[in-house]
């Protein structure tokens, strides 16, 4: 297939690229500059640089292809805005054609829960409550095959969200690692090679539609996963304040996350 990709060389889309060119996909990259055009054509893939925002022109890229994947992300206040307009030159693109598009999402939307399902109602904190209704109005578009993968919180070779999070995590004054919160709050995880591979399934599935939620099918709480992180780097510390941890990643850091 002949498949548009963005966020290629974030963490979790390098690793679709990947995914998709062991599968005998052709990707054509979404990039932002030369820069990382320069990076994807390196991996094999064809680049074409876009503003995302701009609707004619993804559209126009869209309309060249067999199916898109959708997993940038600026991971900041504008991430619901790149989404919205993804998603929506995806439908626009894809009308009446059938056509897979597969939307990145994430396991924060569930809320404080910690047995979650596809089936389970979404009570999503505020930095992520815009998340479903872009997701529904794509799912909705019923002459696309729209697909919504719920990611838990990807890792894998030394990267992505996981050691990004607990090593990246306030320190004590010798330099131990700090305990996020209480540590008894579930955090679901996923490798992202197992995630890449859910994303090209869902590409190659013809049934495949609506949403997907993917995790290793663990419960782990903050305090197992930190504890494992200094085990390999021989630093645990104290617990932070709660005024610390919602400093550092806001206050639904402080709630039992999905499984």
């Amino acid at each position: 297939m002949r498949v548009a990709l963005t966020g290629a060389t974030g963490f979790i889309g390098s690793h679709v690229l990947t995914e998709l060119q062991e599968h005998g996909h052709e990707v054509t990259a979404l990039v932002r500059d030369d820069a990382q055009a320069d990076v994807v054509a390196a991996r094999g893939a064809t680049p074409t640089v876009v503003d995302l925002y701009d609707r004619p022109a993804v559209v126009s890229v869209l309309s060249a292809t067999d199916g898109a994947i959708h997993t940038a992300s600026p991971g900041d206040a504008t991430s619901a805005d790149l989404d919205s307009a993804a998603a929506d030159a995806a439908i626009e693109a894809f009308a009446g054609s059938g056509k897979p598009y597969i939307h990145i999402s994430g396991t924060w939307a569930y809320g404080d829960n910690t047995s979650i399902s596809e089936q389970s109602p979404f009570n999503a904190p505020a930095f992520v409550a815009w998340r479903e209704p872009i997701e529904r109005r794509l799912l909705d578009a019923t002459d696309m095959r729209g697909v919504v993968i719920v990611a838990s919180v990807a890792y894998g070779d030394g990267a992505g969200g996981m050691p990004g999070l607990l090593l990246g995590s306030p320190r004590d004054d010798a330099g131990n690692l700090i305990m996020l919160g209480t540590g008894q709050q579930h955090w679901s995880t996923v490798h992202v090679a197992d995630l890449a591979d859910f994303f090209r399934r869902a590409l190659e599935d013809e049934s495949a539609r609506g949403y997907y939620v993917i995790g290793n099918g663990l419960n782990s709480t903050v305090a197992e996963l930190t504890e494992a992180a200094a085990a390999a780097f021989s630093r645990l510390g104290a617990e932070p304040s709660l005024a610390e941890v919602r400093s550092a990643l806001g206050q639904d850091a402080l709630n039992p996350g999905p499984t």
